[in-house]
């Protein structure tokens, strides 16, 4: 193992400064010198480990017996960090995969995934949209803190360069990062994946695209002039990437950019679903049927190369599907949630959520909410990564909980804001406003976000019994609570219609659309 800072100190003794010296010379990293401790001495440091060695006043011997021991030591721990593997549906359905009891779509490869490891029936994402959700996904924070709250527009937005991502934080442990797929945190050079902690990108910079055409796709910075469906070629790229690394420790961040809009599939692929009569739906079929496939092949090259043990895979979708008219339609369902992409209900922000690790997790379902703002920490913590507290990352490591190590939930509360609208999550209680289109579903602009509700989830799953008037003082506790959590929270780099976020707004003018011009 190559430590990236090693400090051997030493106050006397030219027998130790000599083996100390050999030592750095044969790979450690560091510097000998004094550091006031009476007698020889070495200090040795691993701050991607978080840990210190000292080793005072010991014959040469010894001396020698102990660093090998500790060299030998690191080593092992180092080899047992994991591959990581991060993989985003777009816009799926919480009701359309087949461990949720789906059965017009067949996801062998997901329920088989989810079969390996832990399923999440309480699995949220920080957002009720696309970017937010990555931007909170890739740093580990809630993406209200650094006003990262809409979908990115302007030549200006995007992740805001003075956040750290997984990538940057993994890539100085020494782990090879790559993205495939949809990126959509910024189409300006500074936001580029590559600045960002990736070593390698293929994939597009905004938030959607055709799926047949190339125009638009990356390698790096260089256009890409073939594609055959982008489904596909996601699939392929990902499996080359593992393939190239197998020998190395990686992070791959995979996220495709299916099921979201323009809605298009392969004719075979459609040939499978003759007696799907909504031809929307039917293509949607199509279209989750090939990213199970490319799945299936990334988790084959897993085993092919001998990884499936050793590697931590995280899916999750980026938001709920978007059923509501107004937004980008594109046929999934939400079952057994009422709500939308776009919307503060549980089905805009409760998703398909798993995790899995051969040989380090057992198969299981966990029932306590937890929210996609964990998996950096979680893989951070697998990899032996340790962040200082003033990085303020706000997930949880999951490994003690899903370990029975830990038992109880991994937060308290979870919160949301999204423009106006705004959720909180305690308990089984829930208080949110969100947007009145979920109920009206015209499509009208201009429609407000609704007074504040208060639901039992655990008795209310659909939300779709107020317990506000009932229950006021619930509701003043939550509403505290929020209050409070948004009380660190900064205004919207971008986006929003220049209200007080997550209060409900009269009605006036155009409804803003966000940043995108997505609705």
């Amino acid at each position: 193992m190559t430590l990236r800072s090693v400090d051997a100190v030493l106050k006397s003794g030219s027998d130790t400064e000599s083996l100390c010296r050999r030592r750095l010379r044969r790979g450690w990293q560091g510097k000998v010198g004094s550091d006031g401790v009476k007698g020889q001495a070495m200090r040795l440091q691993t701050p991607n480990l978080n840990r210190t060695y000292k080793v005072l006043a010991l014959s040469r011997p010894l001396l020698v017996i102990l660093l090998n021991l500790q060299v030998c030591s690191l080593s092992f721990a180092a080899s047992l960090r994991p591959n990581i593997l991060f993989i985003v549906g777009d816009d799926m359905g919480y009701a359309d995969v087949g461990f949720h009891g789906c059965k017009d779509i067949p996801t062998p490869n997901l329920n088989a995934l989810a079969a390996s490891g832990v399923r999440f029936t309480n699995g949220y994402v920080s957002g009720p949209y696309c970017s937010p959700t990555r931007a909170g996904l890739l740093t580990g924070r809630y993406q209200t803190r650094f006003g990262h709250e809409f979908n990115p527009g302007g030549a200006s937005s995007g992740l805001p360069v003075t956040e750290r991502t997984i990538a940057d934080r993994l890539k100085a442990a020494g782990y090879v990062t790559g993205l495939v797929g949809k990126w959509h945190l910024g189409a300006q050079p500074q936001f580029h994946p590559q600045k960002r902690g990736f070593d390698e990108f293929y994939g597009f910079l905004g938030g959607s695209h055709d799926y047949f055409k190339a125009a638009g796709v990356l390698r790096g910075t260089a256009p890409v002039t073939e594609l055959d469906y982008t489904t596909d070629a996601f699939g392929r790229e990902a499996v080359a990437f593992i393939e190239r690394h197998k020998g190395e420790r990686w992070f791959l961040y995979l996220a495709f950019n299916a099921v979201h809009t323009p809605m298009q599939a392969t004719d075979g692929r459609l040939a499978k679903f003759p007696d799907e009569a909504d031809e929307k739906r039917r293509t949607y079929d199509a279209m989750m049927l090939a990213m199970d496939e490319a799945i299936g092949r990334v988790r084959r090259k897993l085993v092919e190369t001998g990884l499936e043990r050793n590697t931590l895979v995280c899916f999750i979708s980026d938001n709920g599907g978007p059923t509501m008219p107004g937004t980008t339609i594109n046929a999934s369902r939400n079952d057994p949630f009422r709500g939308s992409k776009r919307t503060t209900l549980e089905g805009g922000i409760r998703v398909p959520f798993l995790v899995s690790w051969p040989g380090h997790l057992e198969p299981g379902v966990f029932t306590p909410p937890a929210i996609q703002l964990d998996l950096p920490a979680t893989a951070l913590a697998a990899a032996g990564v340790q962040v200082n507290r003033d990085a303020k990352l706000e997930g949880a490591d999951l490994l003690p909980f899903l370990r029975s190590e830990k038992t109880g939930a991994p937060h308290d509360a979870l919160y949301w804001r999204f423009g106006q609208q705004m959720a909180i999550r305690l308990g089984d209680y829930k208080l949110v406003r969100y947007d009145s289109n979920a109920d009206t579903l015209t499509g009208a602009r201009n429609q407000p976000v609704t007074a504040a509700r208060l639901y039992n989830l655990a008795a209310d799953t659909g939300e779709t019994k107020d317990l506000a008037a009932a229950m006021p003082d619930k509701v003043t506790e939550l509403q505290s609570r929020w209050d409070a959590w948004n009380g660190a929270n900064v205004k919207p780099l971008w986006g929003g219609d220049g209200a007080r976020p997550g209060t409900p707004v009269a009605k006036k003018g155009k409804r803003a659309r966000d940043a995108s011009g997505n609705r």
